[in-house]
């Protein structure tokens, strides 16, 4: 009798770590997952059993029920992350579970370059597959709400890339796009140069919104931002077309006529009304503000543009006037104008 005992629990300590390493080899075996990866998505409410069938259909999974039992055991099961996977090849039952813990969901990017208005930018976001668009526009209740005191939305997100998880939301990109020009901005002021014609951070926001559609070359920034505030600090008017082409809005057709520089009912009419415009034009990059308030220093009040993306400074109203005639007769479709003569 004591021998069989001894035979029986030889056996059963046997077959128990058998049991065992067996369990193990399955728990440590890499998912029947291919190269490209497996990708699933887990839904709000969706539980462990639910994923775990899924992947068990999928054939990526052997052994649902180990999973489960072990995510009951250990309280993973209720710590998921909704969101969209992917499952890289090798990944363990193991791998899983922590990745579903993490919420090590797929990330996605969208980019808003700098210089488009804030139209251009909801519309970028409204084109994104896997970014939920809830917005109307930029006078959308959550827009304005976001960007309380001010009152216009234009110029207060700032241009980047951002990334995003399938099922984020575009205002929850413009919330992150607000508190980062903000940041900017106000780090950029506390560090600007002396003395300037801005009362307020927002004030340098305008005239960077400017310069961003004034040019696209790095090492014309300052020098247009000095051209700008020479003239506003010996009250001349601006006379920026990119101004006026943002105050037609819908009704600019491409081709800006004499007539729209006499116009006195256009607010952003730089050519008529002294000062800023009353807001921003569009979404200005660090670069663009940094140079609004380091402007460099000169003699130059006047500038036109090549044709090229690059232009020709003056001191003079005659030199303008020459560099005007020169290089508008042989304007390109991608000309911009900028500050000159009255019309």
């Amino acid at each position: 009798m004591r021998e069989r005992l001894v035979v029986f629990f030889l056996a059963l300590a046997v077959v128990t770590a058998f049991g065992v390493g067996e369990l193990r080899h399955r728990w440590a075996a890499p998912l029947l997952i291919s190269e490209d990866g497996f990708r699933f998505v887990v839904e709000q409410g969706d539980s462990l059993s639910k994923v775990v069938d899924t992947l068990y259909s999928a054939g990526v999974l052997a052994c649902p029920h180990m999973v489960t039992l072990y995510g009951r055991w250990t309280g993973l099961d209720q710590q998921i992350k909704q969101g969209e996977y992917l499952l890289p090849q090798n990944s363990t039952a193991e791998s899983l579970l922590m990745q579903l813990q993490r919420g090590d969901v797929i990330q996605y990017a969208v980019t808003l370059p700098e210089g488009i208005t804030l139209a251009m930018a909801l519309d970028i976001l409204a084109r994104q597959k896997h970014l939920t668009s809830t917005l109307t526009g930029p006078q959308d209740a959550r827009i304005l709400e976001l960007i309380q005191p001010e009152s216009h939305p234009e110029g207060l997100f700032f241009p980047d890339t951002y990334s995003y998880a399938r099922g984020d939301t575009d205002i929850s990109i413009l919330q992150r796009a607000h508190t980062a020009m903000l940041a900017v901005l106000d780090e950029e002021w506390h560090q600007r140069s002396q003395p300037l014609p801005y009362e307020t951070p927002y004030e340098a926001l305008i005239m960077a919104s400017i310069i961003e559609r004034e040019t696209g070359l790095p090492e014309e920034r300052t020098r247009i931002s000095g051209v700008f505030i020479r003239r506003l600090q010996q009250d001349m008017l601006l006379q920026t077309d990119p101004t006026v082409i943002y105050g037609l809005g819908d009704a600019f057709n491409g081709n800006l006529q004499r007539s729209h520089l006499t116009e006195d009912s256009n607010a952003y009419n730089t050519y008529r009304l002294t000062g800023l415009p009353p807001t921003p034009i569009a979404l200005p990059g660090r670069a663009a503000i940094h140079a609004a308030l380091h402007p460099e220093a000169g003699t130059a009040l006047y500038f036109v543009a090549r044709g090229d993306g690059g232009h020709i400074f003056s001191d003079t109203l005659g030199e303008h006037n020459r560099a005007v005639r020169e290089y508008q007769l042989q304007r390109r479709k991608n000309y911009r104008s900028a500050p000159g003569s009255s019309p």
